[in-house]
């Protein structure tokens, strides 16, 4: 039985993955399925995947389902730049205005709207799809939002791991590392475990050489993107699962459920070693 690993092809996930691009043959009891955060949520709910660094609400939308890694995250040491509101009008102006939300991750959406509406007290009319004529302000994440930064095409943009930061004095944590109960068996468990092990020496090989980790990285999933750009951007990123982390992650899903957007804030369950 192999073990089925949601693989983000964005820049924030490279440090996760990098290692194991060319080395597919010695981890010939993993396939890895590459998507947005958004599938990874539903593959993991659905069962069609075993563990994928997912969008942390996926954790809140099945309780009970699955646990976490107790070290791992996709965190951010205060901006994250790359999960960004791109406006027209001041963040302060956009009650009843038109917000075109991504549907590349679920958390993202989750957190503009805590923020809009709980933070700032605000109302816009959210809209579907990709950013027309007309639209206020659009939700941007990933590498788009890395590109977009680099266009200056909008009068003003925020930073939502800063608004959240600056709101909550805690880091937000936008993506987790959620494995479904369903791997805990005996036959995927020595599997499970030594694949977590090579992600953490995949992240730990990144820090040393982040360079020699993106030309692997960039060959396969390659970005429109000035290569200094892209090798600063991991100044903002930690992918450490701190104990003021997990806080915030529940701190997180208490607004959710205020706002409606999940049913109960879940207790956090991690794997233990």
């Amino acid at each position: 039985m192999t073990l089925r690993v949601g693989r983000i092809p964005f820049l924030v996930c490279a440090p996760f993955f990098h290692d194991f691009l060319g080395r597919e043959s010695e981890f010939a009891d993993v396939d890895f399925v590459d998507g947005p955060p958004s599938e990874h949520c539903v593959g993991l709910k659905a069962g069609s995947i075993h563990l994928s660094p997912a969008s942390s609400i996926t954790f809140a939308q099945k309780p009970g389902a699955f646990v976490l890694s107790p070290d791992l995250c996709t965190s951010c040491s205060f901006e994250v730049r790359s999960v960004k509101l791109f406006s027209n009008l001041p963040i302060e102006e956009l009650n009843c205005k038109r917000v075109r939300m991504t549907a590349q991750s679920k958390t993202s959406v989750t957190l503009l709207r805590i923020l809009l509406e709980t933070r700032f007290g605000l109302r816009p009319e959210y809209m579907a799809g990709a950013y027309e004529d007309g639209d206020d302000a659009c939700l941007l994440i990933g590498d788009q939002a890395l590109e977009e930064n680099e266009r200056h095409r909008f009068a003003f943009d925020y930073d939502l791991g800063s608004l959240w930061q600056d709101w909550q004095k805690l880091p937000f944590v936008f993506g987790a590392w959620i494995i479904a109960k369903e791997a805990l068996t005996p036959e995927l468990m020595p599997t499970l475990r030594r694949y977590m092990r090579a992600t953490q020496d995949s992240i730990d090989k990144f820090r040393v050489c982040p360079s020699a980790a993106l030309d692997k990285w960039l060959a396969r999933y390659p970005v429109s993107l000035p290569r200094p750009v892209i090798e600063s951007y991991y100044s903002a990123i930690d992918y450490r699962f701190t104990d003021e982390r997990k806080e915030s992650l529940k701190l997180f899903f208490k607004y959710a459920v205020d706002l409606g957007l999940v049913e109960s804030v879940p207790v956090l369950e991690f794997l233990h070693e």
